[in-house]
């Protein structure tokens, strides 16, 4: 067991919202050469809150230490919010659209009470060693990272996406080991929003 992990904070999604934005990105891959965008398997994907480094290549990653005293602080953000819904949003990318390096779908519905919860979170997390984000929090789900390269002119991105609801009504704390054959993810603490 190495002394660090590379690690994230971030909300799991039902099936069906998987389900959801793996048809999104087929759709989008069958309009372009293979391999020019790396697709982020459906059963990987979750809305990241936080990601907490990876040793390997910031030299800054989650002491294995820490978990107790991390998980504590999740559970006690926990207990300060209820459950809420979201659902799918749009289809977009960054930095834009002539040249992407994230395609993604955003995220609607109680957008104010995730951004409640994000806040809280860094605030928490501040005391353990990490500084606030330099950037304003973005909630998207990735669905694919473009390699280099353009993505064809024509590519439409004018595809519905199914406003499927989801309820958060946990965060979990991730460990992510880096595979050949992509991510492998254990969660290593849960915490139930459970304010009534």
């Amino acid at each position: 067991m190495t002394d660090t992990i590379r690690a994230f904070i971030a909300i799991e999604l039902p099936p069906d919202v998987k389900q959801e934005l793996g048809r999104i990105g087929q759709s989008l891959a069958l309009q372009m050469p293979p391999r020019l965008v790396r697709w982020v398997q459906p059963g990987n994907m979750h809305l990241t809150l936080r990601f907490l480094g990876d040793a390997a290549r910031s030299g800054f990653g989650l002491a294995v230490a820490q978990l107790p005293s991390l998980g504590q602080q999740l559970d006690e953000l926990a207990a300060h919010h209820a459950p809420f819904s979201l659902q799918l949003g749009r289809l977009g990318c960054f930095p834009n659209a002539k040249r992407p390096r994230v395609i993604w779908v955003g995220i609607a519905g109680a957008e104010a009470l995730l951004r409640t919860l994000k806040q809280d979170l860094d605030e928490r997390l501040t005391p353990l060693g990490w500084a606030a984000e330099d950037k304003p929090f973005s909630a998207h789900l990735t669905i694919g990272r473009v390699n280099d390269g353009r993505l064809p002119a024509t590519l439409n991105w004018d595809i519905p996406v199914n406003p499927l609801p989801f309820t958060v009504n946990a965060i979990h704390l991730i460990e992510s080991r880096l595979t050949p054959k992509g991510p492998l993810y254990t969660v290593r603490h849960t915490a139930v929003l459970r304010r009534s």
